[in-house]
């Protein structure tokens, strides 16, 4: 499945990454479910892994319930 429900509405894993990052992304995975639970509601979260840059590929975590989100970054 390519497009998900994220906080009540249907996201693309392009515009996922960019709800994570807080700017635009060059290009983005499908979205996968991240196997764990949000640390702050205790939804679902979701997994998509992106490339910001041509450099740089980062896999971000997202809450499909809340606002909650991070990246694998050091």
């Amino acid at each position: 499945m390519s497009n998900r429900v994220v906080e009540g509405r249907m996201v693309t894993p392009k515009r996922l990454a960019e709800l994570v990052e807080g700017d635009s992304v060059m290009d983005a995975e499908a979205i996968e479910d991240a196997d764990r639970d949000c640390p702050e509601c205790g939804g679902d979260v979701l997994s998509v892994g992106y490339m910001p840059s041509v450099t740089e590929f980062v896999t971000a975590f997202k809450c499909q319930e809340c606002s909650w989100g991070e990246t694998d970054r050091e």
